[in-house]
């Protein structure tokens, strides 16, 4: 009998030719993976495609849910964003997946799990991690990384080695975009983009929506719930999370909203330029921030922004099942039970502009942030808290001026 391997695959040329490789090398019964992570019409045709490329079965495992409820919502209450610009789009589903071709490789008793991902990028990593924490004892192969084997180098040899195959499907072999997308996002790399030097080419480019410039001239106005930290709404409508993204992403496209252009540090040590389009998860990360601002404490804040920088790099670099993930998400979960309440804002070219922000348990007081006198602060109050908070300052000082006399 023989050994089965679990191929994640997306339906593409690189995991289409892998599907002939797997079988070829090493004599594997070939069981097909597609997590479906809301990347849409991606998934039109997979079953006929695996079919023919010699898989034995394919699983369309359906996580749009699990995604948004596991995976986005804890990295949005840490407000986690890498190195300044980037979401995460990519990082934060790449552990839902890996999770799931663990699931699925013990229901088939498979020996190991194929991705193909390539030996330059952040997504053998995440997978890999993934999977080693959860099912040690499982085979990892990465076609991309067996160059002694994997002899194909591009996209035309993958075309001529299917064929070969007896797999002729309408695969092109002009250049494109390397795009990445689900629900969250979509990414894109290559082309003008390898240059940073050249302004991307937005007309060719964009999928989810238009460039400020292209956007209405008229503002729109939006309001969102949250409870607990959680979204629970849009303009009055309650609905689960997936389906807000999915609200949001329509409105933020439409108003040219969460265009990112980056160069980012790779884990495995190289930069990389890429255009991401988020344009739902900018305006649900944007509320969030909005309603914070009204219920944490300094402290907290201050904190929590460390935890938030340190949630991104966690997630970046693969290491969602780890005690560390746990620990700053239970920090984060700590921080999140009041922030409850509505935001109010509106999309206008680009931009989400804030129209308002209530919560029944805001610290806002506005008779001690008023610059008239209320009942709770008294003026006088502060020459003593200065003197005090200016005091390691003043000796300092006072110091330096001793130093410079006795040099005389």
């Amino acid at each position: 009998m023989k050994e089965k391997v679990i191929l994640a695959y997306s339906g593409g040329l690189d995991t289409t030719a892998i599907i002939p490789w797997l079988k070829e090398h090493f004599d594997y019964e070939v069981i097909c993976c597609c997590i479906d992570c809301g990347q849409g019409n991606e998934l039109d045709g997979l079953e006929e495609r695996a079919k023919l490329s010699g898989a034995s079965k394919l699983y369309i495992e359906d996580l749009v849910d699990d995604f948004c409820d596991n995976y986005i919502v804890p990295c949005v209450q840490a407000g986690a964003v890498y190195e300044h610009k980037y979401l995460l789009g990519t990082s934060m589903a790449r552990p839902a997946i890996a999770k799931r071709l663990v699931e699925i490789a013990r229901k088939e008793g498979a020996s190991a799990i194929c991705h193909g991902a390539t030996g330059k990028g952040n997504d053998q990593i995440r997978f890999e991690l993934g999977i080693k924490a959860l099912a040690p004892d499982l085979k990892i192969i990465a076609p991309w990384r067996m160059t002694d084997i994997w002899t194909m180098k591009s996209r035309e040899d993958e075309i001529e080695y299917c064929r070969q195959h007896g797999i002729n499907l309408p695969f092109s072999a002009d250049n494109s975009y390397s795009r990445d997308r689900n629900l969250w996002h979509i990414s894109h790399e290559g082309l003008e983009l390898e240059d940073p030097a050249n302004e991307p080419n937005y007309d060719h480019l964009l999928v989810l929506g238009v460039t400020p410039e292209k956007a209405p001239d008229e503002p729109e106005y939006v309001t969102m719930t949250f409870e607990a930290g959680v979204p629970t709404g849009i303009n009055g409508e309650k609905m689960k999370v997936s389906e807000i993204i999915k609200k949001l992403n329509a409105l933020g496209g439409k108003h040219g909203i969460g265009i990112v252009d980056i160069v980012e540090n790779r884990v495995v040590g190289m930069k990389s330029r890429g255009v991401y389009e988020t344009p739902g998860g900018t305006i649900l990360m944007e509320a969030h921030d909005q309603l914070e601002e009204l219920v944490l404490d300094r402290a907290t804040m201050e904190v929590k922004k460390d935890m938030g920088n340190k949630m991104a790099q966690i997630v970046y670099e693969g290491k969602w099942f780890t005690p560390l993930r746990e620990a700053v998400q239970a920090f984060v979960e700590s921080t999140q039970k009041y922030v409850t309440g509505e935001v109010k804002f509106k999309l206008y070219k680009g931009n989400i502009i804030k129209a308002g922000t209530t919560s029944p348990y805001s610290l806002y007081s506005e008779s001690l942030a008023s610059f008239t006198t209320g009942d709770l602060y008294d003026h006088h109050d502060a020459d003593g808290f200065i003197t005090l908070f200016g005091l390691p300052l003043k000796v300092r000082a006072m110091k330096m001026a001793e130093i410079e006399k006795n040099k005389k």
